[in-house]
């Protein structure tokens, strides 16, 4: 079976608790687990403000998700995400190699540190 690398970002609408939030991501990590994906990451961006509305909505949780999965797999994953009522948007795509690289580092905090150097350079 090929896997290649997904990283879906979602935006679950902002009228939710804490619990139903994590129920809700927790919900589609286990889907995909029980799709035979293999996740890597789960990062939580947390309440943001949306660039337009979206369902009279100017905010939204931001989920990201990345994993290896086999590409059919895709299809019945994204129709979980169109059924579910709580998700406003989503959207996945494949990384490709640089992006793998980055994302990587990414988990790593190696682009916080550099900001965290400057601010205590500055001091």
């Amino acid at each position: 079976m090929f896997q290649r690398n997904y990283e879906t970002v979602f935006i679950l609408t902002p009228v939710l608790s804490d619990v139903q939030m994590k129920d809700t991501v927790d919900k589609f990590v286990n889907l995909l687990k029980e799709l035979g994906a293999d996740v890597i990451n789960v990062e939580n961006w947390g309440l943001k403000k949306m660039a337009y509305a979206i369902e009279k909505k100017t905010t939204g949780f931001y989920i990201m998700v990345e994993f290896k999965a086999d590409p059919t797999l895709i299809h019945k994953f994204e129709v979980e995400f169109r059924r579910e009522e709580k998700v406003m948007r989503f959207l996945t795509t494949v990384l490709d190699k640089h992006s793998i690289v980055y994302a990587e580092r990414r988990r790593k905090g190696e682009f916080n540190k550099k900001v965290e150097a400057k601010e205590e350079a500055t001091k």
